[in-house]
């Protein structure tokens, strides 16, 4: 059973579009994989309501953790403004991690302040393999800091970013997910309950899936 938040988050992303089911006609992703969703989390900036939900609860995330001067850091460049806006409510530095260090100027990857010994918790807009992310938690670390916690506003739950989050060693929290949404889009009648199926045969083998549009 989803959290009140899971599902009140899923409902929201399904509302302003920023999440779109597709089982029948399916989307390109920018790796050239088909899949049955796209998730935009961009149009949540705008809309002042969401953006305030998603930020309440990454403040509860953060809550059980003893992290008062943490620096919060997003990733560049749509875990950003919701990183800005988190490191406000917190009263708290900020900072942002580039996928790659310029090649001019002081040739940064991350833009801020991260200084050796820094605790930071790291905000993504979305979790697919997990790679992004973690290649961000790695910049941090290179540059001293401990990452405690990478969160994030949704995730499509594949298999192998569990993995990979576990084998980097860092928690992941996200706000809401796939399962989740499948649950809010058939309830609300987003969804016909005869495309479930094929839904979530994607989520357990999402290249065999793509591979029947090739």
């Amino acid at each position: 059973m989803a959290s009140a938040t899971a599902s009140t988050l899923a409902r929201h992303l399904l509302t302003i579009d920023a999440v779109a089911l597709r089982p029948n006609d399916p989307f390109t992703w920018s790796s050239g994989r088909r899949a049955p969703i796209y998730c935009d989390n961009r149009r949540t900036l705008a809309y002042p309501d969401v953006r305030r939900f998603i930020c309440d609860a990454f403040v509860d995330v953060l809550a059980p953790y003893d992290l008062p001067g943490a620096t919060v850091a997003g990733t560049a460049t749509a875990g950003i403004p919701h990183a800005a806006w988190l490191a406000d409510r917190r009263d708290a530095p900020m900072a942002y991690v580039r996928g790659a260090a310029k090649q001019h100027g002081r040739q940064n990857q991350i833009e801020g302040v991260v200084q050796p010994g820094d605790d930071v918790v790291l905000v993504e807009d979305l979790i697919s393999t997990g790679g992004s992310a973690l290649d961000a938690v790695q910049a941090l670390r290179d540059a001293g800091a401990t990452v405690h916690a990478v969160l994030a506003i949704f995730s499509y739950e594949l298999d192998v970013a569990h993995r990979a989050f576990r084998s980097a060693d860092v928690p992941l929290h996200v706000l809401t997910g796939y399962s989740t949404l499948l649950e809010v889009a058939q309830a609300t009648g987003a969804i016909a309950t005869t495309d479930l199926e094929t839904l979530r045969t994607w989520r357990r083998d999402p290249e065999a899936w793509s591979r029947q549009f090739s």
